[in-house]
């Protein structure tokens, strides 16, 4: 039987709350939005089960939908694939069948060439520290799996964020837990390592107050301008920029946008690009979106969605406008949209959408309250959101027209 005691507001709760009170309980239900249930405890259908199904990233190719999760301590994540047509999971494939002692996979999936697609993992922390891999995934036949291991870039150390060039011949990504930005070329295996952009001791000093790890200062989302200039975060709120064609970094002069005092807090975790090739990013430090100008090497703080940091995913619908993750635990995670042309920032609550499943023919309501990524289709009509809990499923609406 399904567990929806934190999906539902009671209703005593409803009749006796007060107006301010019910305020905060804002829910975004477009219409044709729908839930696909593809986690659920102890079931006899095809489902990820409870504590491996936490959806850290996403990737939507034609009609299919191509997950990763995040595990719980000890536990092996999935990969996964949904339709969008058929409301339905299709497929799963426990990552423990390919590369045993992997947590997860956070880096989204990179598009390479032949419909390709490449991700990196996160290891276990154990006695003996596990690597992350590099995965080739290809998803064909009706929404087969299939998982190639690509070996390891850094030696020791697993895969924090990941990108591909325009071309899909190269990869970019930041190592785990040193930092160290890495490129691949995919045709050869050929590894190149550069301490450029890892975090020195002066920087790791200064986040000494905070008691932060790794994965709070490590540049987490990478992006590629339309000249081939790689993005990214430093420690110390800074955005660095590399060249891949003279292998070469440099350090913009506009810091990342802060609250006064917070500044080393300063990280980009998510990333789009705009049609007309301006930059978009969200600051996790204190949840600041900005916009960076690659002509000018500009950046310009747009403003907060709301009022927690995070800031955890971005992509462009085909309505133009800029929709986004913001917040997250201990509070809840907000939909918003940025419209430059129009209302500016739209918070637009926790997604509540239509959930039919095997058991449930009539439908649910299915609340999200912690989602941590967000994947537009290619041609921006639908956007897919995972969440990210121990009973995780994936949210879906439509943009535009």
């Amino acid at each position: 039987m399904r567990n929806l005691t934190k999906k539902i507001l009671s209703p005593v709760l409803l009749l006796t709350c007060s107006g301010p009170l019910l305020a905060q309980y804002t829910f975004f239900t477009p219409k044709e939005a729908f839930a696909i249930e593809v986690s659920l405890p102890n079931s006899a259908e095809k489902r990820l089960p409870m504590y491996r199904n936490a959806i850290t990233s996403l990737h939507v190719q034609g009609d299919w939908v191509l997950g990763g999760t995040t595990a719980k301590e000890g536990l092996s994540p999935f990969i996964f694939v949904a339709t969008i047509s058929e409301k339905k999971l299709l497929t799963t494939k426990d990552l423990q069948e390919i590369v045993p002692g992997q947590k997860g996979i956070a880096t989204g999936f990179c598009k390479g060439a032949g419909n390709l697609l490449y991700a990196g993992t996160m290891a276990h922390v154990t006695k003996k520290q596990q690597p992350g891999h590099l995965l080739q995934v290809n998803v064909s036949n009706g929404g087969t799996i299939e998982v190639k291991d690509m070996g390891i870039p850094v030696a020791g150390e697993s895969i924090f964020a990941l990108l591909s060039n325009r071309e899909g011949t190269e990869l970019y990504g930041i190592s785990y837990p040193s930092g160290r930005f890495f490129t691949y070329t995919i045709a050869t295996r050929k590894t190149q390592i550069f301490d450029d952009v890892a975090p020195k001791e002066k920087e790791l000093n200064n986040l000494h107050e905070y008691a932060v790890g790794p994965e709070v200062y490590l540049c987490k989302a990478l992006i590629q301008d339309n000249a081939g200039i790689i993005y990214g975060s430093a420690a110390g709120n800074r955005v660095f920029a590399f060249d891949p064609a003279k292998k070469s970094f440099s350090f913009l002069d506009t810091p990342l946008p802060a609250v006064w005092g917070r500044e080393v807090l300063g990280q980009v975790e998510a990333w789009a690009k705009a049609p007309d090739g301006k930059l978009y990013g969200g600051n996790a430090g204190d949840g600041q979106l900005f916009v960076l100008d690659p002509a000018s090497k500009k950046i310009k703080n747009l403003g907060k969605p709301m009022m927690m940091a995070r800031l955890q995913a971005l992509a462009f619908g085909r309505d133009g406008k800029l929709y986004g993750l913001a917040g997250g635990a201990p509070g809840y995670s907000h939909l918003f949209y940025y419209d430059e042309k129009g209302a500016g920032f739209v918070d637009l609550g926790n997604p509540e959408f239509t959930m039919v499943a095997p058991g449930i023919e009539q439908g649910i309501l299915w609340r999200g309250f912690q989602l941590s990524t967000l994947a537009a289709s290619a041609d921006g009509k639908y956007m897919v959101m995972g969440e990210d809990e121990a009973l995780s499923q994936l949210m879906i609406f439509p943009v535009g027209q």
